[in-house]
């Protein structure tokens, strides 16, 4: 019998992470302590609109691009 994991390994920019099972978008910037009006979030090449950030799940495997806005002048 296999145990369920409480954590699932994605690939965010690049690099190989855990996360924890059950994780939504919004989540997952709040846990990385990023403003989620100050970035964008690519999920496995698709990007995820602001307004879907609380629904969408990240799941085990996915690729994860997040980008931040910096402003300047």
């Amino acid at each position: 019998m296999q145990q369920k994991r409480d954590t699932m390994k994605i690939t965010m920019n690049g690099e190989v992470r855990d996360l924890e099972n059950e994780t939504s978008v919004l989540q997952m910037l709040t846990s990385l302590e990023l403003n989620p009006a100050k970035v964008a979030v690519e999920r496995n090449l698709e990007i995820v609109p602001r307004s879907l950030f609380a629904e969408t799940m990240v799941k085990e495997g996915d690729r994860i691009e997040i980008v931040r806005f910096i402003g300047g002048g």
